[in-house]
């Protein structure tokens, strides 16, 4: 947690890559983001970079005191000392407190404390106390790591001494370190070796982070600064619809590099500097470098000198920043009338294409086919056609900025489609092509009546990121490829050529990588797609199936995906479905497969009975064959791409209702059987995302496919495997299935599985079929003798969230045996466990609670619990929003509660926990309440805390809920207000918040847990008269009467107790009558 600065230069522009890329070592003082821009000590930035950055160096220090225990409590040569923005009140057990002086308990050999925090400023001085000062910080560990960096330039002078500093050139410091520990015997000197070497090894990951994410970055360049700035500057004016009044360069001199900023700023990756006057606001005066575009602190007043530093967030680009500070200029911008950059046109070609918005029949077109080859790069350089009184598309530069969005929704029924011709008369089909309406252009104000009033309850199991991406355009004709271009032509001879040319262009363009998205957009923005489109409603099957492999390819791209889905493309595919011709079925189901991959164009497939049809598919005779006829490997070959269409759009839930409805399940169990991995990858994929649906699982069940399910885990396919895995975890929530995994010896194979850790999406696949199994004891057994717990430990650190949330659940439900407690703690996994107390995944979280509760259930665990500060983590855990948090983690303190040393003082030693727990009381979740009442069960069991808790209202609290049907609160609810009968006058309190009777209503219940504890309350509740009376009149006695001969004692007792209570009261009463 310290910094350094030293520029290391960019490339680009000679620009120095600021970047926090280092911990403790040579690499922190290398690079480092910082506001000030001279040299100045400025601060450190929080930008994306940074910031993901410093949360790797906290997660270091953090977890620091558990993996390296000796190094962790090494004192530092000097105190890493900053100011802190927390308050004293925050510092708890572990710490003296004196006014707002904090110091900690633990001292170095002279007894200074190793944590020292006066007023503001803050001095630690060991590891171990950087970690514990983390946990405190909860929230603020951001800026308190950002705060030392800044105050410690170079930490590992102050942690190991100055013969370790940050030098340039060769660092011979671990040399001399290597000789120091041969020469003489000393633990500290050893000590100090492994520390620098943890911290190179921070220092070089940090390294390798930072390098991948400039890899990633797009940046800017003179270039396209350049082109924006005149762009812009063409639109600019005094006119009152312009976007800016003015946009000027700062300096009319221009570099060689193309940067107009000095050169001892260029080292800084600045490009030059604008000033803009919008119509809105103020000058703005603005900084381009590589990185971005931000404000900066304009001319300084009294000489003509920029103030260089930052004081605004960086943007993408020009437009993106006047688009958030100006709104009049995102008016005006929408209002402009944008030509568009024109393709190149060749020295021979004359080429002129003009939409005329007023005439909705075709447009004017004029060639001179004098070309000689269609494939010829075209090398001039870009003209403009003149406007001869006719509107010209926005260019591609404008539309890439999001600017020309409600123009483009104007016009859309207008654009270039409109343009083509019909093809020759042997197509046969009388639709022609050029008519772009009969192409459903009209389907996108149609379908959004249709649309709204499912879009609310039609849900996806996937996130939908086909339907968030923005438009993605080419930045300018000068950057595209010549292969663009000769897409473009191929695409004007399928629009006006005859039947034998449509063909030849069709192979011809399949010749192209069609993988490569510069050719797929050059057949978009052509209008190429709706050309396509239209050869599927021809007769000719040729053209069909030229048609159908193009847009499988280009159907990759989600933009395509979407342009094909609003021109109906879908619903043409469908009816291909029917097609006697089994190529084309094959190629409009794989087509299909692509497309369906959002939720519209799923819900499209289904309203146009495209899952009855895909389904239909799936029926293949020929599967068991040993020797297939090319015919029936064909019928095998249409399966599997019908088994790929289900697959895409079984992830709606109406989808597959939809499957399950037209006969789709035992016709996958067929499939399932198949011994072919193409076959059974989309099949088993079909099943694990329709095994989310219980009547799903059920049939899985009864369709005996779990067999084959475990069989296809042996597969050598990691995908295959997954998607088995996958179905597993989903329907072992249920015990038959769980049971059967086993009778199949489905459990050794997920074990063995376990060790492929690199394929993330594979183990998070296999720990969750493993959770889900472990549920059963008997599967717990068998894992235990696979050494499965064992490697599940090793996977709690270092793995994504999705795998640690499926690996702590299945630890959790392997603790409820005292053995794998024992072997969980031989194998050091407290530890991990309780740091995973700290996250913030509310899936993880849950898990993890219910784990740490189930170890602390052994003393031996539960001591290292204690000292990881692990029971102050679940407590924390009660401020949760989520109410599935904080009832497992309520869950959890109860165990922690039984098994402490002192758990009396635990609690109390917790500033403000009492509180927070009682009022958890006012939850409206049954779980949570049930939770809680079980932890104040436990709590009130220590007197000094019983008191507490009744001062904080715990009684009414209590009596309000006494009015429940629930059978789990009633038990714990009753067990509650037994404890806290032991404290002054909580019974008679009971009593008058009106909890006796609806207690009494609790014995009639089947569940015996109930019975027990609401007798108990009752015990306790009857050495008040009032409240026997009550319990009299609520005809307790009865009840009671036949519990007394129960075999469970307790109940017994407790019965027995009550009643007699009330007898004595009776007599009390009738001697006081009678005499």
């Amino acid at each position: 947690m310290g910094a350094g600065v030293r520029p290391a230069l960019h490339p680009l522009c000679g620009e120095t890559a600021l970047i926090l890329v280092g911990a403790m070592g040579v690499t922190l003082t290398r690079a480092a983001q910082w506001t000030s821009a001279g040299s100045g000590p400025g601060t450190l930035e929080i930008t994306p970079l940074n910031e993901s950055l410093l949360n790797e160096i906290i997660k270091f220090t953090e977890g620091f005191h558990y993996r390296h225990p000796q190094e962790a409590a090494f004192v530092f040569r000097e105190p890493l000392e900053w100011k802190t923005r927390l308050d004293y009140s925050v510092f708890e057990s572990g710490y003296e407190i004196s006014g707002t002086t904090v110091q900690s308990e633990d001292k170095d050999k002279d007894g200074q404390p190793l944590l020292l925090l006066t007023a503001s400023t803050i001095r630690v001085r060991s590891f171990g106390e950087l970690s514990r000062l983390l946990s405190v910080a909860t929230e603020k560990k951001l800026k308190e790591a950002q705060a030392c960096l800044e105050a410690n330039r170079d930490p590992i002078v102050k942690i190991l001494g100055p013969g370790y500093g940050t030098v340039e050139g060769e660092d011979m410091s671990m040399l001399r370190l290597l000789e120091k520990v041969k020469k003489d015997d000393d633990p500290e000197t050893e000590i100090k070796m492994k520390i620098s070497l943890l911290l190179q090894q921070l220092d070089m990951q940090l390294l390798n982070s930072s390098l991948k994410h400039i890899s990633r970055e797009v940046r800017l360049t003179p270039t396209s600064v350049k082109n924006e700035v005149d762009l812009l500057k063409h639109f600019s004016g005094k006119g009152e619809d312009t976007v800016l009044e003015s946009l000027e360069y700062t300096s009319d001199y221009e570099f060689s590099n193309g940067c107009r900023a000095p050169p001892w700023r260029q080292v800084h990756g600045e490009i030059c500097y604008l000033i803009v006057k919008p119509h809105d606001t103020n000058p703005l005066f603005i900084t381009c470098s590589t990185a971005g575009v931000f404000l900066n602190g304009g001319r300084e007043k009294e000489k003509d000198d920029i103030e260089y530093e930052r004081k605004s967030d960086i943007y993408k680009d020009l437009v993106t920043f006047l688009r958030e500070r100006s709104p009049k200029f995102l008016e005006n911008m929408a209002k402009q009338e944008y030509t568009f950059f024109e393709e190149p046109v060749h020295e021979k070609q004359q080429h002129l294409e003009i939409v005329d918005t007023e005439d909705s029949g075709q447009s004017q077109k004029f060639y001179d086919c004098s070309e000689k080859n269609v494939f010829e790069k075209m090398k001039s350089p870009p003209v403009k056609g003149k406007p001869i009184d006719k509107k010209l598309e926005p260019s591609l530069k404008w539309k890439d900025t999001g600017l020309a969005g409600s123009q483009d929704a104007a016009k859309k029924d207008i654009k270039e489609e409109k343009e083509v011709r019909p093809i020759s008369h042997e197509l046969k089909k009388k639709a022609s092509i050029i008519s772009s309406g009969s192409v459903k252009a009209q389907s996108a104000t149609k379908r959004k009546v249709s649309e709204k009033s499912e879009e609310a309850s039609e849900s996806s199991s996937e996130s939908e990121e086909d339907e968030e991406q923005p438009e993605r355009h080419q930045e300018g004709n000068t950057d595209l490829p010549s292969e663009y271009w000769q897409i473009q032509k191929l695409v004007k001879y399928l629009k006006g050529g005859n039947q034998t040319a449509t063909v030849i262009a069709l192979c011809s363009m399949r010749d192209f990588n069609l993988a490569q998205e510069t050719c797929q957009l050059a057949i978009r923005d052509v209008g190429g797609l709706e050309v396509l489109i239209n050869l599927l409603d021809t007769e000719d099957v040729k053209c069909k199936i030229g048609s159908l492999k193009i847009l499988k390819e280009i159907s990759q791209n989600s933009q395509i995906r979407r342009t094909i889905a609003d021109l109906g493309g879908l619903q043409i595919m469908v009816k291909i479905l029917d097609s006697p011709d089994k190529d084309l079925k094959c190629l409009a189901a794989e087509t299909i497969a692509n497309v369906a991959k959002f939720k519209r164009a799923r819900r499209t497939v289904r309203q146009h009975g495209g899952i009855t049809r895909l389904v239909g598919l799936l029926d293949c005779v020929s599967m068991g064959l040993a020797n297939p006829t090319p015919s029936q490997t064909k019928d095998i070959e249409i399966a599997r791409c019908g088994a790929l269409a289900l697959w895409s759009c079984s992830k709606s839930t109406k989808n597959k209702e939809a499957i399950r409805k037209a006969g789709g399940i035992p016709l996958l169990a067929q499939l399932l059987k198949s011994p072919h991995v193409s076959m059974l990858t989309p099949v088993v994929g079909t099943l694990q995302e329709c095994a989310s649906e219980p009547s799903y699982r059920l049939a899985i069940k009864t369709e005996r496919m779990i067999e084959n399910l475990v069989k296809n885990l042996s597969s050598e396919n990691q995908e295959l495997q997954m998607h088995c895995a996958s179905a597993i975890f989903k329907c072992a929530e249920d015990e038959e299935t769980r049971d059967l995994v086993r009778q199949h010896g489905g459990l050794q194979p997920l074990a063995t599985l376990l060790s492929n850790s690199e394929n993330k999406e594979l183990l998070a696949a296999v720990t969750g079929a493993i959770w889900k199994c472990a549920i059963s004891r008997e599967n717990v057994t068998k894992f235990r003798e696979y050494k499965v717990i064992e490697t599940l430990v090793g996977l709690l650190t270092d793995q994504p969230e999705e795998v640690l949330v499926n690996v702590v659940g299945a630890l959790g439900e392997c603790c409820q045996e005292p053995i794998n407690r024992a072997i969980i703690r031989k194998c050091a996994g407290i530890p991990p466990l309780v740091n995973l107390l700290t996250g913030t995944n509310q899936a993880l979280l849950v898990n993890v609670t219910k784990a740490v509760g189930s170890c602390a259930a052994e003393p031996e665990n539960m001591m290292i619990i204690d000292r990881l500060d692990g029971v102050r983590l679940l407590w924390s855990l009660l401020k949760n929003p989520h109410p599935d948090v904080q009832a497992s983690a309520a869950w959890a303190i109860c165990p922690c509660i039984e098994n402490a040393k002192d758990a009396g003082e635990m609690v109390r030693s917790f500033v403000g926990g009492l509180e927070l727990i009682v009022n958890l009381l006012k939850s409206e979740h049954k779980e949570v309440l049930a939770s809680v009442c079980a932890a104040i069960t436990n709590i009130a069991k220590d007197e000094e805390n019983l008191a507490v808790i009744t001062d904080h209202g715990v009684v009414p609290l209590l009596s309000r809920l006494a009015n429940t049907n629930n059978d789990k609160l009633r038990r714990h609810l009753a067990e509650a207000i037994s404890r806290c009968c032991m404290w002054g006058s909580n019974r008679i309190a009971f009593g008058e918040t009106k909890a006796v009777a609806p207690l009494v209503h609790y014995l009639k219940s089947d569940d015996t847990a109930v019975h027990r504890a609401t007798a108990q309350a009752l015990y306790q509740l009857s050495e008040d008269p009032n409240n026997c009376i009550t319990m009299h009149e609520n005809g307790v006695v009865k009840l009671l009467l036949g519990m007394v001969g129960s075999t469970d004692e307790i109940l017994q007792e407790a019965a027995a107790g009550c009643i007699a209570n009330i007898r004595r009261l009776a007599l009390a009463t009738e001697k006081a009558k009678y005499g």
